[in-house]
Order: structure tokens, then sequence, then C-alpha cells
């Protein structure tokens, strides 16, 4: 069984390298299409494209943020002074000395802090790609594993509320030939009273086609407000949920189309509604829909 995987994660990975410690984050939340944004350390700009092509090739939807930064480390290998800049400094110094006695002289950490003084560490493009790539990789395996989890539990979440709806739907569907004979029977009444007397004196009509046409139109009234049709619509699109769900894979999209499906099917039985126990259960079937449909938005 495939998983279900949500759009929203975060992870992080760090290693060494001969410029200092190269650190890459990994911030994803939901989008209806992939769009990558690199944010990258001036140092490592040359790994951009390698980035990007991974990035295109593991992850299908969402709003991903890339930080690459690097921190130097001062160690025997980190980097070297250059006397031919420190001889340049110390001369022109002396010359600024002997025209300002006044002046105060350079400090060391000015001088080592001046450009050209100290020689950094140098790595070629092809060393930093494949460190950043690697970095990359580890840190696309621990955000799979965090998205793993958060999309199996909303996949938990998702499968309750289709519990629910199906419990409103089985309710309906257990109170609706009650609610259907209930407004038939008033149907009846009120032709009855309205149009018996009306039609036998001015037609010729018998009493008894009177009452066949009446019962005809109750009939028809009572086919209209049904809405057996629409639940079990509406439970066939919570068990095509549930085994989405169970099938695993890219769902988001799939799962937002059966929201408008179920939607839908909300809104024709709230316009149906013969009975207040028909609208509530249509205001409260499109309030779950919708609460589904925000958890969808986060799925991959």
């Amino acid at each position: 069984m495939s998983q279900v995987y949500s759009m929203t994660g975060y992870a992080a990975a760090q290693a060494p390298s001969p410029l200092g410690i190269i650190s890459l984050e990994v911030r994803s939340v939901n989008s209806r299409f992939l769009d990558l944004t690199l944010r990258t350390a001036d140092e490592l700009k040359c790994t951009e494209t390698t980035l990007r092509s991974i990035l295109t090739q593991s992850v299908g939807r969402g709003k991903v943020e890339i930080r690459t930064g690097v921190k130097a480390e001062l160690n025997e290998t980190s980097g070297s002074i250059n006397p031919a800049a420190l001889s340049l400094i110390q001369k022109l110094q002396a010359e600024v000395l002997s025209a300002l006695p006044d002046a105060r002289p350079m400090s060391a950490a000015e001088i080592l802090a001046y450009p050209g003084v100290v020689r950094t560490a140098e790595a070629n493009p092809e060393e930093l790609t494949k460190i950043v790539s690697g970095l990359l990789t580890t840190a696309l395996e621990a955000f799979k594993k965090s998205a793993e989890r958060e999309g199996a539990a909303l996949a938990e979440v998702l499968k309750g509320y289709c519990d629910k709806i199906d419990a409103i739907a089985d309710a309906v569907q257990v109170r609706m030939p009650d609610i259907v004979a209930a407004a038939q029977a008033k149907l009846t009444q009120r032709l009855e009273d309205a149009l018996s007397k009306a039609l036998t004196a001015h037609s010729q009509l018998t009493s008894e086609e009177v009452s066949d046409r009446i019962r005809t139109e109750a009939t028809l009234y009572a086919m209209k407000i049904d809405v057996d049709e629409e639940v079990n619509r509406l439970k066939t699109h919570t068990k095509e949920v549930r085994r989405v769900l169970t099938a695993g894979g890219p769902v988001g999209k799939r799962l937002d189309f059966l929201m408008q499906e179920m939607n839908r099917e909300a809104n024709t039985l709230g316009s149906k509604a013969a009975a207040i126990e028909m609208t509530d259960a249509s205001l409260n079937l499109k309030l779950l829909i919708e609460q589904m449909r925000e958890q969808i938005q986060n799925l991959a």
C-alpha cells in the first residue's frame, strides 16, 4: 500500500566543506503546483541548477523553499597569510606614521580584516555541488518521513469525517420514508380541500377522478422531494475517498474533485428539503465537506 504525503514539512542538514560548515534547510507548505524558491549563499550559487533538478524529481507539489548557508571555521587549513599583501600594508602604514606621527597604528585584527591579507580556502564547484547535493538528499529523506507521518495522520482525520457524513446520510435514509409520507399526506389534504369542490362543480370529472388526480400530484411531489439517490451517491463518494486514501500516492487533486461532487449532493439535498431535519442535515454535511476540503489542501 502506498503512503499519503502532506505538502507541509521541514528538514535540515549540515556538513563540513573547504569553505566551512554548509547548512541546508528544506521548508514546504501547500500549493496547487510545484513552486520552488532557492535562497543560496553567494559561495554556493554554482549548486543551484543541481539543487533545482533534484527537487523537481523528488517533489510533486508544494511551495518549497531551500536555504543554504556557509559558516567559516578557523583552523589550520581554513586560511593563510598573504605575505605580499602584509608587506604592502606594513610599508604603507610606515609612510603614514612618518607623515602623521600622532596617527594610531593598525591593530592586528584590522590588518587581518583588510582585503587580500588572508587567503581563504577555495573549493571547486564540482566538490561544492557534490557536498550540497548530498545534504539535499539527506534533508529530503527526513522531509519525506515527516510528510509521510503527517499525511497518515491527515488520512485518519479524513476517514473520521467520512464516518460522520455516512452517519448523517444513514439517518436521512431512515427518516426519509416518514418525511415523504408526511409531506405527501399534507399535500393530499390541501389539494382535496382546495380543489375537490371546485373541480366537481365546474367540470365533468367525477369525485373518483379528482381523487386520482390528487393522488397523482401527491406521488409526483413525493418523487420530487425524495433524496435517496443523492444520499446513495454521497455514500459512494465517501467510499471512494477511503479507497483513494488507502491506495495512497498523489491524492490531493482527486480528493479535491470528490469534495466538489459531495458538496453538489449536499446542496441538492438542501434544495429538496421537505422538513427541518433535511435542512439541518444539508448544512451539517456542507460544514463537514468544507472541513475535509481544508485538510485535503495539505495533501500532495
